[in-house]
């Protein structure tokens, strides 16, 4: 039991800090995206960037889970068809470079990525004409998945793309939380047995922590179903693409 808590310094400060991500982890996938990427610098505060991300996917799938359940009758399999074939050779080539890449070169990467996507989206609902679909074009899908999925497997950290893809879908906002939510609840559970068996950085000491957490991380997704209900539709829209502004942002 000393060794238990021994590894994350016996802190009450770091178990606030863990509390207030489970929580934050919870809101999100029920449907307050933008907020996650929040938790990731403070997880790698208290663990390191590469642990964290371990310690993190469980707590993800069970949130995953919950809000699959409740949505799960919104999803546009359409788009999921599309993009996850990209999002595969993403999660290995991250996986297969997770070791040589940089925290601090891959966040610029990945920050780029994403203003970028906010351009073109926005810059697509300023024309008012039918013929700039870029939505439609197969490279949209192409660049967004591979990113996405090599930015999950990095750091769980494709929220904010995936969030640009079905945005420029124009889904409507339980459409859009039911998409998101089994596009990476089927993510998630593929990263699983590479996290581990290949990274380790998922065993029984991580385990611990993360079902002490659960609850907490339950107790988001409830809260955050609650605060999504009274949100009208335009304004989360606005909502998503500020907060995915925003992580972009915080992310250089």
């Amino acid at each position: 039991m000393a060794d238990f808590f021994s590894w994350f310094d016996n802190s009450l400060f770091n178990w606030c800090l863990l509390i207030f991500c489970s929580l934050l982890i919870g809101m999100s996938k029920a449907g307050l995206t933008g907020i996650a990427l929040v938790i990731l610098p403070i997880m790698a505060y208290i663990f390191g960037g590469k642990v964290s991300t371990g310690l993190m996917l469980p707590m993800l799938i069970v949130a995953d889970f919950f809000s699959v359940h409740y949505y799960h009758r919104h999803a546009s399999w359409r788009h999921i068809f599309r993009i996850m074939p990209w999002v595969v050779p993403g999660i290995l080539t991250g996986l297969l470079v997770g070791n040589y890449v940089s925290d601090t070169i891959f966040k610029k990467i990945m920050a780029i990525c994403i203003l970028v996507g906010i351009i073109i989206m926005l810059w697509q609902d300023l024309q008012k004409s039918e013929r700039v679909a870029i939505p439609d074009y197969g490279w949209f899908a192409l660049i967004l998945g591979i990113t996405g999925g090599f930015a999950t497997m990095m750091g769980n950290a494709a929220g904010p793309i995936m969030s640009i893809y079905l945005l420029a879908m124009h889904l409507p906002k339980y459409n859009f939380i039911g998409t998101r939510a089994w596009f990476f609840f089927l993510v998630n559970l593929f990263k699983l047995p590479l996290h581990i068996f290949f990274w380790k950085t998922i065993h029984l000491k991580s385990l611990s922590i993360n079902l002490l957490l659960v609850p907490f991380v339950i107790g988001g997704v409830f809260l955050g179903i609650q605060i999504v209900k009274i949100i009208p539709e335009k304004t989360y829209r606005v909502l998503v693409m500020v907060t995915t502004v925003a992580a972009a942002i915080l992310l250089l």
